[in-house]
């Protein structure tokens, strides 16, 4: 039983952080649907998103050393801050490389695994003002988990049509595959974000 206060700012702050998720699975969703030509200025928005995530993360670190009474384990806070910065940063890469690498066309099924990564946001985003009753977020972790298997699935059918293109380019597979690895990546930090939440739970339990 805790007997002293517990600062609730950390919630306002990953709530934040959260949002920020949502933006950037906006992008993204953008970046595939536009013209070349104008995903430039779209991965540029994704980057300004990636800086106030890092500006989040950097203010729950803030509080972490300034705060004597954390609502939960002082490194599990700063973990979950890192995961949830992990998957703008993948958001980001996989924005910023399709236009280094003047990515023409996406191959069938991009779509939806930016979907899946918009609705892993979402939930994440929805999740975290839950936080002040993590052991009733069993749906959120579950949720996230089945969205990730998803996304395997998805990813394993996109490099499939990647790699059985008669005629393709290996050069523009290879930097095609580039890209998509990112956002499965994306997809995976989603889970792991998920794995912290569970933990936090079991922990209090």
């Amino acid at each position: 039983m805790r007997l002293t206060p517990r600062d609730t700012r950390f919630f306002d702050l990953l709530t934040t952080a959260a949002g920020n998720l949502v933006t950037g699975a906006g992008l993204l969703t953008e970046l595939i649907s536009v013209p070349m030509a104008e995903r430039e200025k779209v991965a540029q928005l994704m980057h300004d998103t990636e800086h106030l995530g890092d500006d989040a993360t950097q203010e729950i670190m803030l509080q972490l050393n300034t705060s004597f009474i954390t609502p939960f384990d002082r490194q599990d806070i700063q973990l979950l801050a890192s995961r949830i910065d992990d998957v703008l940063d993948d958001m980001d890469e996989a924005a910023d490389l399709a236009v280094l690498y003047r990515i023409e066309q996406f191959p069938p099924g991009v779509e939806a695994l930016v979907e899946l990564l918009g609705r892993a946001a979402t939930l994440t985003a929805e999740a975290m003002p839950g936080m002040r009753k993590v052991t009733e977020l069993s749906a959120f972790w579950e949720e996230i988990n089945a969205i990730e298997d998803q996304a395997d699935g998805v990813y394993r059918r996109l490099l499939a049509h990647l790699f059985n293109t008669d005629g393709a380019d290996p050069l523009t597979v290879m930097k095609t595959k580039e890209v998509i690895d990112r956002l499965e990546s994306a997809a995976d930090a989603f889970e792991h974000v998920a794995d912290v939440v569970q933990t936090i739970a079991v922990k209090e339990s």
